[in-house]
């Protein structure tokens, strides 16, 4: 059991909140209720600090061999990833225009960027023990995205914005988009896991434009059917923008990156013509993904940020930005999807990364992009443009350095 998981063992209904913070950001004290101390944190006093990088780019490393990491083994790990780095070409438009060439509904209406070359870094424990490429370039992340709107939503329901995630959007929505008989019953929770089967037009796109299990197939009930579907994602993002009666740019960044102390650099797209009005104010509607233009820019460290911020059960320093309980929800199995949460992916009986532990899971995306999280043994791994099939490989070497 991690050290982290050890401390959210305590009641903390039983503690006042300032005491949480101080065990969350500080050493254990010794002065504390005896029942607080496990006798293994004791023989290091390293093991009792929860480390969070601080503002701008200053971030403390370990050497491998100082965080229990075999250096050769590590090195080897990172030598493999950059030798499969993605065979995408760097201009990522005509990539995608070539990709959507002959497809109806496909115009790619978001902005898109070059793609940089490979990067990434590992953590133990919040510490940076390797870096390699420009960590601070910012990149799309493509689906990597999906996992920071469900945030936004994680965070509305925490709030109170949205009462129940089995209720229906409609109840909260109120636009047109939810009225049909198709429609009329999908909840939050379809949405989250992409058992929704909304069917309509949105930002000049039909929901059969992304219908991967193909595009005349019959339409289920909403919560019968998993699909990947970006139209569908981009739909939702839209409700969680009304819901929160602003951008969700604006959103993520007062109520997670902002708090976590990320860069400045990063910035949340949507389409050219993704814009509705809230009390006369227009607004952007962000998207989902990159497959058809914006989404999420990000670098490799500001996702290494979010990503700790998830290994800390939603803790940054003296704030629960997220609530445990929707980290539980969002990387809970779905029924009819095993290895996808809401909007996450799970390693579920090691399907998607079967080297590695089955309770990691992660943020993916495009490219690939990669953001893996193994609580087991407090890692994060953040990777820019490796070969999808090489992932796990990757994953693979870097466990056994760290073992």
């Amino acid at each position: 059991m991690s050290r982290w998981r050890w401390l959210h063992r305590v009641d903390r209904s039983t503690l006042p909140m300032a005491l949480m913070v101080l065990v969350a950001g500080f050493v254990v004290s010794a002065c504390m209720e005896d029942e607080m101390l496990d006798p293994e944190l004791l023989e290091d006093p390293e093991d009792a600090i929860i480390y969070f990088p601080s503002r701008g780019d200053v971030w403390e490393r370990r050497e491998p061999a100082e965080a229990g990491f075999d250096p050769i083994l590590l090195e080897e790990a990172i030598d493999f990833a950059t030798a499969n780095e993605t065979d995408l070409p760097t201009d990522l438009r005509a990539y995608l225009e070539s990709r959507a060439e002959g497809r109806e509904d496909q115009e790619i209406t978001g902005p898109v960027k070059d793609r940089g070359s490979m990067n990434g870094l590992v953590l133990h424990r919040g510490y940076i023990v390797a870096e390699w490429g420009d960590t601070n370039q910012v990149d799309m992340a493509f689906s990597v995205t999906k996992s920071f709107l469900a945030t936004v939503i994680g965070v509305a329901a925490d709030r109170g914005l949205i009462a129940d995630l089995h209720e229906r959007v409609a109840a909260t929505v109120d636009d047109g988009g939810y009225v049909s008989e198709q429609n009329a019953s999908i909840t939050w929770h379809h949405s989250l896991r992409q058992t929704s089967e909304w069917e309509g037009e949105l930002w000049g796109k039909a929901d059969t434009a992304d219908r991967r299990e193909g595009v005349d197939r019959e339409l289920h009930e909403p919560g019968a059917f998993w699909e990947y579907n970006d139209v569908r994602v981009n739909r939702t993002a839209l409700s969680a923008a009304r819901v929160w009666k602003r951008a969700l740019s604006d959103v993520l960044d007062l109520e997670i990156m902002t708090p976590i102390s990320a860069s400045r650099s990063w910035r949340w797209h949507g389409y050219r013509d993704s814009k509705f009005e809230i009390d006369g104010v227009e607004i952007e509607s962000v998207s989902g993904g990159g497959h058809w233009g914006g989404g999420l820019w990000i670098s490799s460290r500001d996702l290494a940020r979010f990503g700790l911020l998830f290994l800390r059960r939603g803790i940054w320093r003296e704030e629960q930005l997220v609530s445990e309980e929707w980290i539980d929800a969002a990387t809970t199995p779905g029924e009819l999807s095993p290895t996808y949460g809401y909007m996450w992916w799970l390693n579920t009986a090691g399907e998607l990364w079967p080297s590695v532990a089955e309770e990691s899971f992660g943020a993916r995306g495009g490219g690939a992009n990669l953001l893996w999280i193994d609580p087991t043994r407090e890692l994060i791994v953040v990777i820019r443009w490796i070969q999808p099939d090489a992932e796990d490989g990757f994953l693979e070497k870097v466990i056994a350095a760290a073992d």
